[in-house]
């Protein structure tokens, strides 16, 4: 008995990974902390997969260059576990951690692990439990001299789209988990932008059954997609004969990943404002005791073609995935990382959370443009920024004169008023700050910095 692989942590993704891999014959080996999920792993009956209820055992039965996937908790439980399996392992074994792990994390198990022979792989896994099992789109990154190896486990177990594996090699380092972090910051702005497309059309007095049929609409061509798809769904749920989505309370949790990202725009300086205000409408909506104090009794009734509220949605999206992938390109430029993101938006088009036929748009922008800042900048989007435009601008001002919270909206519209703007008022902040702190400011007239003597 010797595995292909080993997972350590069998919780919904972990066991659902190993299913996949099982599913396409691969010899698993797994560990639990709680060996009741070895068993139900067990019970279902697979050949290739062995249970372990001890570490050193779960090793051995590693066949060499020894593969582990760490499918735990982010943070301190993965430098746990590789301190425990680090001994069991020998020169040129290898660790994958598949986890949602902060990247700058990922980075430094690397860098240890590279001093004692091991090979540290930070995967970025997306698709939730039902792409795990199915398919997920995958993001590894490490050194790429062993990708063929951990690469063959990987692009079988991917999903597929037109043929090719939605995993493709990332980089060095952690530049895998880097890129799941900006996804789920995408998925953020998303979440929200469909969201609030549900609240203003409640507004509008249509019902969660017309608004699924609406959203089941607006969800063809380049916006299709699996956060449109599902959100129909959800919006027909029933439970005793009442829509499910209404009796869950309006609260919205999160696991990190759109904080990170939000952080990691301010510490590259760039604008990811609407991922930032999706973060923000998660934290605002667990503000209970300012909700309790100020909160109307009904949603605000507003009069709105739901055409605009689709041609806004379309623009918001667009804006929303052009922020993310200009987060990566500095990255690429910034931190070394040499990112292709044609190559990202083509495994993004399936398995993951933001799939979607825009992603196919992208995939053919990068692939003319490789080093394009902003793909708002690219010809095949001037038409739908025009067409769009107005839309967007007349859902954010009936947002905001109704009191109906759309932060991505306004958000989005704001940063398309930026761009198009003649004027931001960045001159007299820069006066500003020439009057108080000397800071030099430059000129329309001449070339160089200056300082003037304002008293």
């Amino acid at each position: 008995m010797h595995s292909d692989i080993g997972i350590i942590g069998l919780g919904v993704m972990g066991k659902s990974l190993a299913m996949n891999m099982l599913n396409h014959e691969f010899k698993v080996s797994g560990y639990n902390r709680s060996f009741s999920s070895v068993q139900e792993l067990i019970d279902k009956g697979y050949d290739q997969f062995y249970g372990f209820n001890d570490l050193v055992s779960f090793i051995d039965s590693l066949k060499s260059p020894k593969i582990v996937m760490l499918m735990v908790p982010a943070g301190e439980p993965v430098d746990q576990m590789i301190k425990k399996i680090l001994p069991m392992l020998s020169k040129g074994d290898i660790i994958m951690d598949g986890g949602n792990s902060f990247f700058r994390d990922s980075e430094r198990r690397s860098v240890a692990l590279s001093h004692e022979g091991i090979y540290f792989y930070a995967v970025g896994v997306s698709g939730g439990e039902k792409g795990a099992l199915l398919g997920p789109s995958i993001m590894p990154s490490g050194d790429k001299a062993i990708y063929p190896i951990v690469g063959k486990i990987l692009e079988t177990i991917a999903a597929k789209k037109d043929g090719e594996a939605c995993c493709r090699y990332i980089g060095k380092l952690g530049s895998g988990h880097y890129v799941k972090m900006v996804h789920n910051g995408i998925e953020y702005a998303d979440m929200q932008l469909i969201a609030e497309s549900v609240l203003l059309l409640k507004a509008a007095g249509y019902d969660n059954d017309h608004i699924s049929d609406l959203i089941a609409s607006w969800n063809q061509g380049p916006i299709k997609s699996y956060l449109l798809d599902i959100t129909v769904n959800i919006l027909k749920e029933k439970e005793d004969d009442h829509h499910l989505v209404d009796k869950i309370l309006d609260v919205s949790s999160h696991k990190g990943t759109g904080k990170w990202t939000s952080l990691q725009a301010l510490e590259q300086d760039v604008n990811v404002s609407l991922i930032q205000a999706a973060f923000m409408a998660r934290l605002m909506s667990n503000q209970a005791s300012l909700r309790a104090a100020f909160s109307n009794d009904s949603l605000p009734k507003i009069t709105i073609d739901p055409k605009l509220i689709h041609q806004a949605y379309k623009l918001g999206k667009l804006i929303a995935y052009a922020q993310g992938f200009a987060l990566y390109q500095d990255a690429s430029d910034q931190y070394g990382y040499d990112l292709d993101l044609e190559a990202i938006a083509t495994i993004f088009r399936a398995g993951c959370i933001i799939q979607s036929e825009l992603l196919e748009e992208l995939r053919l922008v990068f692939k003319d443009e490789p080093h394009i800042e902003n793909i708002l900048l690219a010809d095949r989007f001037k038409s739908w920024i025009i067409d769009n435009l107005d839309a967007l601008r007349t859902v954010g001002s009936v947002a905001v004169n109704s009191g109906i919270p759309t932060p991505i909206y306004l958000e989005a519209a704001t940063y398309l008023n930026q761009s198009h703007a003649f004027s931001l008022g960045a001159n007299i902040i820069q006066a500003q700050r020439d009057y108080f702190g000397a800071h030099t400011f430059k000129r329309i007239d001449v070339e160089g910095s200056y300082h003037h003597e304002w008293e």
